[in-house]
């Protein structure tokens, strides 16, 4: 008899950076990330209990898009636009369900040219 594996939700994702310093302080101070600890080449945030483990490494490149989840995407895009993150994508409604919820997205690069993206569902209007 075969044991059922059963998987939990995801505890933690790894991101290769060149520069730790630089990369704790964009994502700390632009993003507003919370820290939770570091050691040398390394730091770790919370995203709403999913920790963001950042490693030091001399051939990070292209790795998978962060999609943060945010109520309200617009607010949220002027915010990062004000704190001087650019976007190769502002909000747009991507999809809209049966139910009239629709899902936006937009794109921005972190210091190191990688994607990372806001995501937003939106309630039908009524």
């Amino acid at each position: 008899m075969t044991a059922q594996v059963s998987l939990g939700p995801i505890g933690q994702i790894a991101r290769s950076v060149r520069d730790i310093d630089a990369a704790t302080a964009w994502y700390r101070d632009v993003l507003g990330l919370a820290p939770l600890m570091s050691f040398p080449g390394m730091a770790f945030f919370d995203l709403g209990g999913i920790r963001l483990y950042l490693q030091q490494a001399e051939d990070a490149g292209p790795e998978s898009i962060l999609y943060f989840t945010v109520p309200d995407i617009v607010a949220v895009h002027a915010a990062l636009e004000g704190r001087g993150v650019t976007f190769t994508q502002a909000p747009r409604m991507v999809h809209r369900h049966a139910d009239g919820t629709e899902e936006w997205l937009a794109f921005f690069p972190d210091p190191e040219g990688r994607m990372l993206a806001l995501i937003a569902r939106r309630a039908p209007a009524d």
